[in-house]
């Protein structure tokens, strides 16, 4: 039972990884953020920050690397959405 439980842990990491990274990669290369809504980008990637808090005080490895990898990822989204939308408010 305690090894299902871990590969379940592992497969819902990867899926998190695989899901959040392309969003991004496609944000970082072509810095269109139009479609992004801040409040959900801002949400998740504090939901993110818990999961590592909750991750590292359970020992949990898989839990604290997956969210670390998709705080940063919304961290560098939200950035360039809070970038795109304060210099096109000037122009």
């Amino acid at each position: 039972m305690n090894t299902f439980i871990i590969i379940v842990g592992y497969l819902a990491a990867l899926c998190m990884v695989l899901g959040y990274l392309p969003q991004a990669i496609y944000t970082i290369r072509t810095r269109d953020t139009d479609g992004i809504a801040m409040p959900t980008f801002l949400l998740m990637g504090l939901g993110s920050v818990f999961f590592v808090i909750q991750g590292c005080l359970l020992g949990n490895i898989p839990l604290v690397v997956t969210n670390e990898i998709t705080a940063v990822s919304s961290a560098i989204i939200t950035g360039i959405k809070i970038y795109n939308d304060h210099f096109r408010k000037r122009k």
